[in-house]
C-alpha cells in the first residue's frame, strides 16, 4: 500500500534562508507521526506545505497519493489542519462556525448541523454553542478550532501544537478522538531514517512517534529512546544532607547535584535496583529520609537531549517566528 504521506527532497526557502532543506520521509496510512524540534527547525513550515498554504520550491510531495502542487483542492478535500492558533471566527456562534465549514465541505444542510452538534459535545462546548466565538475563553476557541478540522472526517490530519492551552481533560479528549479515528496504529518512537536535518536548525531532531496519540505510551517511548534514571533523595532533617549525599555517592559512583532550596540530591542511576539499594543503605546508617524515587528523564529533559540547543533566530522569517 502506497504510503499516505510521501516527502522527498523537499526545499523551502524564505528569501535567504532555508527552511526544509532536502526533507524526505513517509507516513503509512492509519499512523501517528510527531515532530519534535526547536523553534525555527521548520515544523510549521512543512505542515503548512502539506496544506497546500505554501508551495514547495523543490520536491515531491504527496498527499493521499495527490501532489500537492498540481491539484491542491483535491488534497485539501483528504486534509484537516489546525494551526497553532486559534482561526474560528469570532462573529459566528460556535454552531454557525461548524456548519459553514460542514456546508462548505459540501455536507447537507441538516448533516452539517449533525456534525456540528456532535463535535460540540464532543469538545464539551455544548452549552456555548449558540454563543459568540469572541465570548469564549482562549481554551474554548482552541477547542472549537479543533472541532473544525474534524468537520469533514479527514482521512489526513495534520495538528500544529493542537494542545496548547487546553485543560488536561480536554487534551485526553483530543487524543481519545485520534485514538478512535487510528485504533490498529503501532506504538513506537524513533525518528525516520531517511529525515534530513534542516540546514538552517543543525541542531533539530525529531521523534517520530506512530503512537495511535497516545498520551502515555508516546512520551513513555521517547524517555526510553533518551535512556538514563535519575535517583533523588530528600533528607527529612536538613543536617543529613551531606551524609545522604555520601551514601549516593558511593552507590551511584558519582557526585550527587545539590539544590539546596528544596533540599533535593539527584544522581544518574544505571542500574534500576539502585532505589532499593538506597533504601538499605540509608536505614544501616540511620538517615531519615522525606523523600526518595527513581524517575525517568522529564519531557523537558526529552526535548532538550533530542533537540540541543534552540535553534538560532537570526534570519527565521517572522511568519515562523516560534512555530518552526
Amino acid at each position: 500500500m502506497p504510503p499516505m504521506i510521501r516527502v522527498e527532497n523537499l526545499v523551502k526557502r524564505f528569501g535567504r534562508t532555508t527552511a526544509l532543506d532536502r526533507v524526505s520521509f513517509a507516513v503509512a496510512a492509519g499512523t501517528v507521526v510527531g515532530v519534535l524540534g526547536p523553534n525555527g527547525a521548520g515544523k510549521t513550515t512543512m505542515v503548512r506545505v502539506l496544506a497546500t498554504l505554501l508551495r514547495p520550491d523543490s520536491g515531491l510531495v504527496r498527499v493521499g497519493g495527490i501532489d500537492v502542487e498540481r491539484e491542491p483542492a483535491r488534497v485539501r478535500a483528504l486534509l484537516g489542519l489546525t494551526g497553532q492558533y486559534a482561526s474560528v471566527d469570532g462573529d459566528l456562534t460556535g454552531t454557525e462556525n461548524l456548519v459553514l465549514l460542514g456546508r462548505l465541505l459540501g455536507l447537507s444542510r441538516p448533516a452539517a448541523r449533525d456534525r456540528a452538534a456532535d463535535l460540540l459535545e464532543r469538545f464539551e462546548l455544548g452549552a456555548a454553542a449558540a454563543r459568540p466565538a469572541s465570548t469564549y475563553s482562549g481554551g474554548m476557541r482552541r477547542r472549537l478550532d479543533l472541532a473544525a478540522s474534524l468537520v469533514g472526517r479527514p482521512r489526513v490530519l495534520c495538528l500544529d501544537e493542537p494542545t496548547t492551552g487546553l485543560d488536561p481533560h480536554v487534551r485526553r479528549e483530543l487524543w481519545q478522538v485520534v485514538r478512535d479515528s487510528w485504533p490498529k496504529a503501532s506504538r513506537c518512537c524513533s525518528p525516520p531514517s531517511t529525515w534530513r536535518r534542516p540546514t538552517g536548525s543543525p541542531t533539530a531532531s525529531r521523534c517520530s512517534t506512530r503512537a495511535a496519540s497516545s498520551p502515555t505510551a508516546a512520551p513513555a517511548s521517547c524517555k526510553r529512546r533518551v535512556g538514563g534514571r535519575t535517583v533523588q533523595v530528600r533528607p527529612a532533617v536538613a543536617g543529613d544532607m551531606d551524609a545522604t549525599a555520601r551514601v549516593l555517592g558511593r552507590l551511584t559512583g558519582t557526585t550527587p547535584a545539590r539544590d539546596f532550596g528544596s533540599g533535593l540530591l539527584t544522581a544518574p542511576a544505571a542500574d534500576p535496583m539502585v532505589l532499593a539499594t538506597l533504601v538499605r543503605k540509608l536505614d544501616q546508617a540511620g538517615l531519615a529520609v522525606a523523600e526518595v524515587g527513581l524517575r525517568l528523564p522529564s519531557l523537558d529533559e526529552v526535548f532538550l537531549a533530542l533537540t540541543g540547543k534552540p535553534a538560532a533566530p537570526d534570519g527565521t522569517p517572522a511568519r515562523e517566528g516560534s512555530a518552526g
